[in-house]
């Protein structure tokens, strides 16, 4: 008779997972002020609203200003344009990230510029930017991936030296720090999504952080149809080119309440993810990345879990591959995703050939990001990590099931 779920046995767990995204009060409260408030829109920007996230926003990561937009992608588009870029600048960016990294510099003009991923992090390999600076270069992207992040004191000294701008992906990152410092207040810009999967949500929407007066003014500019002034109503004098990036009243309303909630969330995923990793230490063919010591207040979009298949060996003699271990897994009621990201050059999403400017990506491998991508992550999202350590235990006794029937997996 078969014991594991994907052949017809029981699973391990079929209670469910903690929900997100949360709510309460809070954002009742908050929404009710604004539908009695008759103030609902963006115009003027920021609202009072938003303008109050905002600032709140930035302060709890060490920023001086808050633009709020309306999502992580046209987040990164206002960064890179506000830091001066133009048609045909190249931009480096990682191979192993969401499509929308890469995309927001395309859609511009700007060359995205793909280096390899760090075998340690998984974010954007340090070492390997210089290699990839040329006379057009002009920003570097790095995205801080899961719960690790990319290594800022050597992208900053490197950006330093070349006369680089640094706009940093901080979707999965927000309330993490970097040797006291905040996500996206290390580099230039900062750019947080706060779409439905992220750590705080409002169904759509994003930031940018930055201690940049002029950067400020000319974020504020370009999410705010060109109005250079917070406080410009008309096109006029003084105005710059830009969209209509603006979030809603709504939204800021519930975002103010799902960042009183963040420190909370943070500090019991961390528990969790603590209890994970001791267990997951002692487990045989599994491992999460290694621990960095920069990272002073940890936080993150979930946790990945490296699978290594020669720890995982058939009666047949042969390896278990990520995918039927990953689909194993799921089948005993797990909440995980197996190549939740690939390498961008390789993505359906990324459709280059389309780009303003001339591209060609053909030619392009990242061995490590390849390798990872397609044989190694096993992302763990970070909802699961708002319940208990039981949680945790469950998760471990399905990876111990399978290996006990291994043979059933031949």
């Amino acid at each position: 008779m078969a014991q594991l779920a994907v052949n017809g046995g029981t699973p391990l767990r079929t209670k469910p997972w903690p929900s997100w995204p949360t709510h309460g009060a809070g954002e009742r409260d908050n929404l009710l002020k604004v539908l009695e408030s008759d103030n609902w829109g963006g115009f003027p920007s920021p609202n009072v609203m938003a303008g109050e996230f905002a600032e709140k926003f930035a302060a709890y990561h060490g920023a001086s200003a808050g633009i709020c937009t309306t999502g992580g992608t046209t987040a990164l588009e206002v960064g890179l344009k506000a830091c001066g870029l133009v048609p045909g600048d190249e931009v480096l960016v990682p191979a192993l990230t969401f499509y929308a990294t890469p995309f927001a510099a395309l859609v511009q003009g700007f060359v995205p510029v793909f280096v390899d991923i760090d075998p340690d992090s998984w974010c954007i390999d340090a070492e390997q930017l210089e290699r990839h600076i040329t006379p057009r270069t002009r920003a570097i992207l790095p995205v801080h991936l899961g719960s690790r992040m990319a290594d800022m004191d050597r992208i900053m000294e490197i950006a330093r030296t070349h006369n680089l701008r640094v706009v940093e992906d901080c979707a999965h990152m927000h309330g993490g720090f970097w040797r006291g410092k905040g996500a996206g207040t290390l580099g230039n810009v900062g750019a947080f999504s706060f779409q439905s999967s992220k750590l705080m949500t409002c169904g759509e929407g994003g930031i940018i952080v930055t201690s940049d007066p002029d950067l400020e003014e000319r974020c504020h500019a370009y999410v705010n149809s060109g109005r250079v002034k917070t406080s410009d109503r008309t096109a006029g004098e003084g105005t710059m080119l830009g969209w209509n990036y603006r979030i809603t009243e709504w939204q800021a309303a519930v975002l103010l309440a799902q960042l009183a909630r963040l420190p909370e969330q943070i500090s019991r995923r961390n528990h969790n993810i603590a209890h994970l990793e001791s267990r997951i230490a002692i487990t045989q063919g599994l491992s999460t990345l290694p621990q960095q010591e920069a990272m002073t207040t940890k936080s993150g979009y979930g946790v990945i879990l490296r699978y290594d298949e020669n720890a995982w060996m058939l009666p047949d003699g042969k390896p278990l591959s990520r995918n039927k271990f990953a689909w194993a897994l799921y089948n005993e009621g797990m909440r995980i995703e197996a190549a939740f990201y690939e390498p961008v050059y390789k993505s359906k999403l990324f459709p280059w050939k389309d780009a303003p400017v001339d591209v060609d990506y053909s030619a392009t491998k990242c061995p490590v990001a390849e390798q990872a991508a397609y044989k190694e992550m096993i992302w763990l999202p970070h909802d699961i990590f708002l319940g208990e350590e039981s949680d945790m235990d469950d998760l471990c006794a399905a990876i111990d099931k399978i290996h006990r029937n291994l043979a059933e997996l031949a």
